[in-house]
């Protein structure tokens, strides 16, 4: 794929019409199996009881919350580098989407936690990296709406994205530095997964799901995005003396 041609916004717009109901038929059937496989086939846990299958939204959602911050930093980053023109269109397009999950993993953090730990939150080092994460997601928007002209917007939230990017290491190795309450990793871990093959499988289907739809939604988010800033400059020159 020349990412020089889908510069081009009418290319890009093509592409991604060409493109999407292919993401968003093969996610919803992905989602679709692995719930089933998730809630109804894959045996309870030992210990956690049926409280596990939780894990078939958070850890996809968690997954998701560190993979979205990257892709917003990352475009951002070769925004400044490269000055492709679709760079910020698709770090502004994919931190809402971003931020969705990240909070859905705190949410199903806290449902898992209550009958596990016996509280809906405790300040654990992966639930308060994951936090601030969230944070700094709503910081970046925040920017974005505050500052009228894009290419003040984007260069003003781009330096935020890249210097918050520190944080995402931290969230994914903080349960080896630190001494807490949540469980280390146990899909991808140096060894290979821990977890029994009947939880791997529909959990694998999940993430691959859920990575297929933050694609989608990210795409369709570009494609909005692109018609705005289209809006935007039809109104300006109408307006122009």
């Amino acid at each position: 794929m020349n990412l020089n041609r889908l510069a081009n916004p009418a290319h890009f717009q093509a592409f991604a019409g060409f493109l999407l109901p292919f993401l968003w038929a093969i996610a919803g059937l992905l989602i679709a199996a692995g719930l089933v496989l998730g809630l109804v086939f894959s045996p309870a846990d030992y210990q956690q009881g049926d409280s596990v299958r939780i894990m078939y939204i958070h850890v996809p959602a968690a997954w998701l919350s560190l993979l979205g911050y990257s892709v917003m930093a990352g475009a951002s980053a070769w925004g400044f580098i490269a000055r492709h023109p679709l760079a910020d269109v698709a770090a502004k397009s994919a931190a809402p989407v971003g931020a969705v999950f990240t909070a859905l993993a705190l949410l199903t953090g806290s449902l898992w936690g209550k009958p596990m730990w016996g509280a809906w939150w405790v300040w654990d080092a992966r639930l308060t990296s994951e936090l601030i994460l969230l944070f700094l997601y709503l910081g970046y928007m925040a920017l974005w709406s505050a500052i009228e002209e894009p290419a003040r917007a984007a260069r003003a939230a781009g330096i935020l994205a890249i210097a918050g990017f520190v944080n995402v290491p931290i969230v994914h190795f903080s349960v080896n530095w630190w001494n807490t309450l949540h469980q280390g990793a146990s899909v991808f871990r140096m060894g290979g997964p821990t977890i029994d093959t009947a939880m791997l499988a529909p959990l694998l289907v999940m993430t691959l799901g859920f990575t297929l739809l933050f694609a989608a939604l990210t795409l369709t988010r570009m494609q909005t995005e692109l018609l705005l800033r289209r809006a935007r400059s039809l109104r300006l020159q109408v307006s122009a003396p």
